[in-house]
C-alpha cells in the first residue's frame, strides 16, 4: 500500500457522518470501528454533529461540527465546515469515507483532485441500509429522501473511486461489480461490554414465564405487533412469555396501546444509553429478531444480533439471511418459518419446549460472538480501504 500522509507515517481517513453520533443507539459502528482503526495504525479524522469543535463520545476521540438545529441549515452548515477541515488536512489524506446524504458536498472533491493532478484522495462511499420505510406508510418527505437516496448512490457509483457495503447481499442488491466494490464490513459488538450480561442472569425456574426482549426501532417494518399478538395467542395456550420492547419509533404509540391490554405481559420502555443495554439484556432470557424477508431485511446486518449474542442470550429468529449468514447452526436459535402469527406461534411453540436448555444455548451464543467484534468489523473495513489504495496507487511524476 502507498502511503499518502507524510510525516505521520500512517495512512489517513477523514470519515464523515453527518449526524450526532452522540445520539445515536449504533454510534459503536463509527466510534469503535475508528478506535479499532486507530490501534490498526491508521489516522482517523472521525467528523460527527457536536456541540463542541473537538470531543471524545464513549472515550473515542471524534471532530464535532456545531450546527443549528434547523435541519436544512444544519446539513449545510455541517457539510461546509465538514469541507473546510477536509480542505485544510487536503495534502495529508489518503481516503474520504462518506455516506449518501454528503454526496453533493464531497463528490466535487474529484473534480478538485482532477484539477490540481493529483492521485489522493481517494474518495469513497459506505452504504449500510436501504430505505426502510414501507411505501403505503411513507410521507411526502420521506418519499424524497428514498428517491434523494437512490439519486445520490447512482451519482457515487459513477464518480466516487469506490462503494463499501454492509453485507455481500447489499452488494448484490445493488449490483455492485468487482471494480465498484472495495469491500464489505459488518456490523460487531464490544465482548467486554456485553459479557457483563452473562453472570447477572437468572435462568427461569419451570414455575416462571421466558422474558423475551427486543431492543432496537419500534417502527412498523419491524413486525413487533404480530409478534405481540403471536406472544397472546401462545399464553392463551399454556404457555408463559412476557415480552420487553426497548427504544421509539413510529409504532411506539400502537405497541404501548396494545401493550396495556395485555396485563403486563409486554411492555414498552423508552430507549437506553448503549452502555446500560447489556443490563436491560441481563433481566431477559431469549433475544427477539421477528423481521420479515424483505429486501431491506435480507441485505442488513443487525448490531442487536451481535449484542444478543455477546449478552448469552439464545434467540427466536425468523429465518432470513439476514440471520442465517450469521447463525451458523441451530446451537443457539430457534427458528420461525415466517413472520406471520402463525409462523411465530410455532417458533414460540418450539421455544418453550427448550426452555430448560435456555443456558446452554446462551453458553453457545457467547462463544459465537467472537466470530463478530468490533476489531473483526475493522480488519475488514481496514482491508477494503488498502483494496481501494492499492487499485489507485501514487503516480510518479516527471
Amino acid at each position: 500500500m502507498t502511503e499518502h500522509s507524510g510525516d505521520f507515517g500512517q495512512p489517513h481517513l477523514i470519515w464523515g457522518y453527518a449526524t450526532p453520533l452522540a445520539e445515536r443507539l449504533d454510534a459503536a459502528t463509527w466510534l469503535y470501528t475508528t478506535r479499532e482503526l486507530r490501534q490498526m495504525g491508521w489516522r482517523v479524522t472521525l467528523v460527527c454533529y457536536g456541540a463542541a469543535e473537538c470531543r471524545q463520545i464513549h472515550g473515542v476521540e471524534v471532530h464535532c461540527i456545531p450546527t443549528p438545529s434547523t435541519s436544512l441549515f444544519r446539513q449545510v452548515i455541517f457539510h461546509l465546515r465538514f469541507l473546510k477541515l477536509v480542505l485544510r488536512q487536503w495534502d495529508s489524506v489518503d481516503v474520504i469515507l462518506f455516506h449518501a446524504m454528503s454526496t453533493p458536498w464531497v463528490l466535487p472533491l474529484c473534480l478538485l483532485r482532477w484539477l490540481t493532478r493529483q492521485d489522493r484522495p481517494l474518495i469513497a462511499m459506505d452504504i449500510r441500509t436501504l430505505h426502510m420505510i414501507p411505501s403505503d406508510r411513507e410521507s411526502i418527505k420521506d418519499r424524497l429522501r428514498k428517491h434523494c437516496r437512490n439519486f445520490m448512490a447512482l451519482l457515487a457509483r459513477r464518480w466516487a473511486d469506490g462503494l463499501l457495503v454492509i453485507t455481500q447481499q447489499m452488494a448484490d442488491a445493488l449490483n455492485l461489480s468487482s471494480g465498484d466494490l472495495w469491500g464489505i464490513w459488518p456490523s460487531g459488538v464490544d465482548i467486554d461490554l456485553f459479557s457483563k450480561a452473562v453472570d447477572l442472569r437468572h435462568w427461569p425456574e419451570p414455575d416462571e414465564p421466558v422474558k423475551l426482549i427486543y431492543i432496537g426501532s419500534l417502527n412498523y417494518e419491524r413486525n413487533l405487533m404480530t409478534l405481540g399478538k403471536a406472544i397472546v395467542q401462545a399464553n392463551a395456550s399454556g404457555m408463559r412469555f412476557e415480552l420487553l420492547l426497548v427504544g421509539s419509533g413510529m409504532e411506539e404509540d400502537d405497541l404501548r396501546t396494545f401493550a396495556n391490554t395485555t396485563a403486563g405481559t409486554i411492555r414498552v420502555e423508552p430507549p437506553v444509553p448503549h452502555d446500560k443495554v447489556p443490563y436491560k439484556l441481563a433481566k431477559a432470557h431469549v433475544g427477539v429478531l421477528p423481521f420479515p424477508d424483505e429486501e431491506k431485511f435480507r441485505v442488513s446486518n443487525f448490531i442487536k444480533l451481535f449484542e444478543y449474542m455477546a449478552a448469552g442470550l439464545p434467540m427466536l429468529a425468523t429465518r432470513i439471511v439476514a440471520h442465517t449468514s450469521v447463525i451458523t447452526g441451530d446451537s443457539y436459535v430457534i427458528w420461525a418459518n415466517g413472520s406471520d402469527e402463525q409462523a411465530l406461534v410455532s417458533g414460540l411453540r418450539a421455544l418453550w419446549n427448550e426452555r430448560e436448555n435456555l443456558q446452554e444455548m446462551g453458553q453457545h451464543a457467547s462463544r459465537a460472538a467472537h466470530q463478530w467484534t468490533w476489531h473483526e468489523s475493522a480488519k475488514k473495513l481496514k482491508t477494503a480501504l488498502e483494496t481501494g489504495l492499492k487499485r489507485y496507487p501514487i503516480k510518479e511524476r516527471g
